[in-house]
């Protein structure tokens, strides 16, 4: 029978309970009030807080039968209680003597006390911190950030927390904060890959920091619908991503807005931190911005891809659960920071095109992302364009334009077919360039005579022009392999070569964010 400090149950606080047969109010048996008052009698016994002394005086006279002529008794009965002396403002624990006295019985309680890693004060050491919640894939009764379960995780004698140590009140802190933002109907936290991504704001005013918090997750996950709020949210996301002033978008945004960025991810009954990030809104706005150009094709999409519909692209069979379990927490730390893209984001997508033959919008703009990156950055020489360049000499980019044209003088004269040379080569054209092309160039003449002789003589002139165009930018020989970051580049090639008209793609234009593939 252990009673709370200066808070509990009306069967502790006041000695009355439901009964369970008929629903009345009735007197506690076991004993629970007399527990509670013994409790704080002890603890109250030698403070000088006058307020204290007045609610040890309450307790020595209270009695369980007045309880009927409390106001709201019935609403109140079986609930928990909290104590406030009239003429003083607040509630009796949140005064710091009360404080004082809860440190100190705990103090003395707790054999084991040390800095607390938190605050840097002497403060009892927690044993075991309280399970979080609401992490996908962690156990659902909860997971520890902080534990040690095994002998093998403690050193110098340390049992438990005592090899990590955080004070009671500090790991009770921390730990009900995340699970209020971990809920639901938070509207504080998203889904990152594995990352259970939360976030919150530090602001003047309470407005400033709604403001924030509302606007983070749609940075990350803009709204998809056509409905009439969400092509007004896409406007105000547009004004971020062209670099206006936040205080435009929403008028209590401010830009000094302090911004945290906590995620975790499972991992059997802990929880693992992905990603740590502390900056202002104004600068993460920012960020997400040079994200969004990175990204960027044209035609522009209306809203920015979110990042989970990112992450799923680089997963075998499109299932979240084939997410890189790495893959999601670097990709955000490169966003949050504007640091390089990992370069396992590059490695997965090209793995995939390689695997699948899907080309698709979504992944030429992560190919484009990375690159464009590393050459702002100052690691790619070349340019990476956001259309077709026709101007361009990268053997890469042109090798990609070849192919694409070699797949529409194959449809043009073929029609549709169950397999292309996408469907085929895609991967080994990518990756060995050299080894691929002379047979797609001696398949490509062939169609290309069989177009002349039918009713296809223009288009054959038009491939022939763009063979030539293509040809005249390239070296003498094709390149006996591609680095990665040129299969990334490969890819833009063919991507854009193949949304820049009709003929390219034998008889229609495709948008260039298309998701299936012919």
């Amino acid at each position: 029978m252990v009673p709370s400090f200066l808070w509990d149950n009306t069967a502790y606080a006041l000695g009355v309970a439901r009964d369970k047969v008929s629903g009345n109010p009735g007197p506690c048996t076991k004993g629970e009030a007399e527990a509670f008052k013994k409790l704080h009698n002890n603890l109250f016994a030698n403070t000088g807080d006058d307020v204290l002394l007045v609610f040890k005086k309450y307790l020595s006279k209270w009695r369980a039968e007045n309880f009927s002529s409390l106001r709201y008794a019935e609403d109140m009965l079986g609930t928990n209680v909290v104590f406030c002396i009239d003429g003083t403002q607040g509630f009796l624990h949140e005064r710091a003597s009360a404080r004082r006295v809860w440190e100190k019985h705990l103090a003395a309680k707790h054999a084991h006390s040390g800095i607390c890693l938190v605050t840097g004060e002497r403060s009892p050491v927690a044993r075991l911190h309280p399970p979080i919640k609401g992490v996908v894939g962690a156990q659902p009764s909860g997971a520890h950030i902080v534990s040690f379960n095994q002998n093998a995780f403690c050193s110098f004698g340390k049992k438990q927390g005592g090899n990590a140590q955080v004070s009671e009140r500090s790991a009770f802190a921390y730990t009900t904060a995340l699970n209020l933002l971990l809920t639901s109907n938070s509207g504080q936290n998203i889904q990152v890959g594995d990352a259970k991504t939360v976030f919150w704001a530090h602001a003047a005013t309470e407005a400033k920091a709604t403001a924030a918090e509302y606007l983070f997750p749609l940075l990350f996950e803009p709204p998809t619908s056509d409905s009439e709020e969400s092509l007004e949210i896409a406007d105000k996301l547009t004004a971020v991503a062209e670099g206006r002033p936040l205080p435009e978008v929403h008028p209590d945004l401010d830009e000094r807005t302090r911004f945290f960025v906590l995620g975790l991810s499972p991992n059997a009954s802990r929880l693992s931190v992905r990603f740590w990030h502390e900056d202002s809104i104004g600068a993460l706005a920012q960020r997400i911005a040079e994200h969004w150009r990175d990204l960027r094709l044209d035609p522009p999409w209306k809203v920015a891809p979110p990042v989970w519909k990112l992450l799923i692209e680089t997963a075998a069979q499109g299932k979240r659960q084939n997410i890189s379990p790495t893959l999601g927490g670097a990709l955000m730390q490169a966003i949050l920071t504007g640091r390089r893209y990992p370069r396992a984001l590059l490695a997965a997508v090209v793995t995939r095109m390689r695997a699948d033959k899907i080309v698709n919008g979504y992944r030429v703009a992560m190919c484009k992302a990375c690159l464009a990156r590393d050459h702002r950055l100052g690691f790619e020489e070349k340019e990476v364009p956001m259309s077709l360049d026709r101007d361009s000499d990268h053997p890469a980019y042109l090798l990609g334009r070849l192919f694409a044209v070699y797949e529409g003088v194959q449809r043009a004269a073929l029609g549709p077919i169950n397999a292309t040379i996408k469907d085929r080569y895609f991967g080994a054209a990518s990756a060995t360039p050299a080894s691929v092309f002379p047979l797609l160039e001696r398949g490509s003449a062939a169609h290309l005579a069989s177009l002349r002789k039918g009713e296809k003589g223009g288009l054959a002139h038009w491939f022939d022009r763009e063979i030539d165009q293509i040809l005249s930018n390239m070296g003498a020989t094709f390149p006996r392999s591609l680095r990665l970051e040129d299969q990334g580049r490969f890819a833009i090639g063919y991507h854009h070569q193949r949304n820049s008209g009709r003929s390219t793609v034998g008889g229609r234009k495709q948008d260039v964010h298309d998701q299936d593939e012919d």
